[in-house]
């Protein structure tokens, strides 16, 4: 990779960057330097007054024109790649238990390879490259896991609305390797099938892995509804608590399917688990049962800026349905997966369906993904995942 142009700010646009956020939006770029910089190009940037802020790569069609890969003194190129791949192992090696070996080797800023998500699934690694910056740096990703890991196989699932807004179609495909006919991998000791062509995200949704082994500490004798349970993770979490009764509500019949089949990997029995097709609110408004612990991880209810205000009316009538659905005493594990309904204006729709489903619960922690889902200091953007663990005060 070489440094191809310069990005220069203008006056009094450059406190962000100074404060680590790696997001620069075009308002606020002066000029490029040449102004034919190709998207996904690579570029030095620098304030109005010439200091050199680090470098990015630059995408002239997009609203965040340049995302930064370095701060500060402008590294060599050749060089920031196989550093940020050394960095990103690193930290996982320290974080990782050893009864899990699915997680997220590459978690985009927060690893500062914009645009660039690696998730591991035994020997699998399964690359996701959302961003035309991205796009040009597929040969040296692949490249260096496959030099730091040497998986059986690197897969490819490029895909989602990012890469539409890059100017980028869909990819996908086996990259390097060969694919198992099955891959089974563990996350807390619990034994799954993953799910890598039609799977959700890059097959599994490994950043509730540090909240699902939370679930199964609560789950003991306790009747446990999963709700949106996907590939059923917290229902196997509460029955590895030694859960009294576990519920799984899902409206695809495939992750239902998935589900069934960890049951069974595990051990457990049709009797079990009750897998449920259907939508998750309406089986709790109407389900006359009461529940000891409710887990709501519901999909993006906000997709898009303009979708807030409509996610903040949801995600208060969600949770007012699931409140009354906890038996008294019991516990609500609840979560916003979207960067435009996260933090406090969560916070806010919970605290006004508490009003509205008239209970009194304890705030007992905040809730996010596991430590190998990264997010810089400088960037709240990244942390799209807000959870809740609320406790009824008796």
């Amino acid at each position: 990779m070489t440094i191809g142009g310069r990005i220069v700010l203008k006056a009094g646009r450059d406190g962000p960057v100074r404060g680590g956020n790696p997001w620069i939006f075009s308002q606020a770029i002066a000029h490029a330097d040449p102004s034919t910089l190709a998207a996904g190009e690579w570029v030095e940037v620098r304030a109005a007054g010439g200091d050199v802020m680090g470098c990015g790569y630059y995408n002239p069609n997009t609203t965040i024109a340049v995302r930064m890969l370095a701060f500060g003194a402008v590294p060599n190129p050749g060089e920031v790649i196989a550093e940020r791949l050394h960095s990103a192992l690193a930290l996982r090696k320290r974080i990782i238990s050893e009864d899990t070996n699915c997680y997220r080797l590459i978690n985009g800023e927060g690893d500062m390879l914009p645009g660039v998500v690696a998730d591991l699934y035994g020997d699998v690694v399964v690359l996701q490259l959302l961003t035309a910056g991205a796009e040009r740096m597929r040969d040296e990703i692949a490249g260096g896991l496959h030099e730091n890991l040497t998986p059986r196989a690197i897969v490819e699932r490029s895909h989602g609305a990012v890469r539409r807004q890059e100017g980028l179609a869909d990819r996908s495909g086996l990259l390097a390797g060969e694919l198992p006919p099955e891959t089974i991998v563990s996350e807390n000791g619990i034994r799954l099938a993953i799910d890598l062509e039609h799977g959700q995200k890059t097959g599994y949704f490994l950043d509730q892995r540090e909240n699902r082994l939370i679930a199964k500490h609560l789950a003991r004798d306790a009747r446990v509804l999963d709700g949106y349970c996907y590939a059923g993770g917290f229902a196997l979490a509460a029955l590895t608590g030694n859960a009294r009764q576990v519920v799984a509500v899902d409206t695809s019949e495939r992750a239902l399917s998935r589900a069934r089949r960890n049951l069974e990997l595990n051990g457990y029995g049709a009797a079990a688990c009750e897998l449920v097709h259907g939508e998750t609110a309406r089986y709790l408004a109407e389900c006359d049962q009461r529940f000891d612990l409710v887990v709501l991880d519901p999909p993006a209810l906000a997709r898009s800026l303009k979708d807030a205000e409509r996610a903040g009316h949801l995600y208060v009538e969600l949770n007012a349905i699931a409140m009354k659905a906890v038996a008294r005493g019991g516990s609500l594990m609840t979560f916003s997966c979207s960067v435009h309904f996260r933090g406090e204006d969560f916070m806010r729709a919970v605290r006004i369906a508490q009003t509205k489903a008239r209970r009194n619960f304890r705030l007992v922690r905040h809730l996010g993904p596991g430590g190998d889902h990264p997010a810089l200091l400088g960037h709240p953007e990244g942390e799209y995942l807000s959870g809740v663990l609320l406790s009824e005060l008796e």
